[in-house]
């Protein structure tokens, strides 16, 4: 039986790292934030540093966003 191809994508993305990562939804510009939590495919964030014009869309995600692992790039 052949092993999963992603496995190093997953184990890539670990809880408390600092990501970058590029504008989606109503959010306009990209953003920074950490990891809270990895799922299969994706990262909750918690959105850390982003541009002013989205804080309304920031507070209305209540600081955090799912994100998807291709969409990120790490930081620390």
């Amino acid at each position: 039986m052949a092993e999963p191809e992603n496995t190093e994508v997953e184990e890539k993305f670990k809880i408390g790292m600092i990501v970058k990562c590029t504008k989606f939804g109503s959010i306009e510009h990209d953003f920074t934030g950490e990891i809270e939590k990895v799922y299969e495919n994706s990262v909750l964030l918690a959105i850390k540093e982003h541009d002013a014009a989205d804080d309304m869309a920031i507070s209305e995600l209540n600081q955090r966003a799912i994100v998807r692992k291709s969409e990120i790039e790490i930081i620390e």
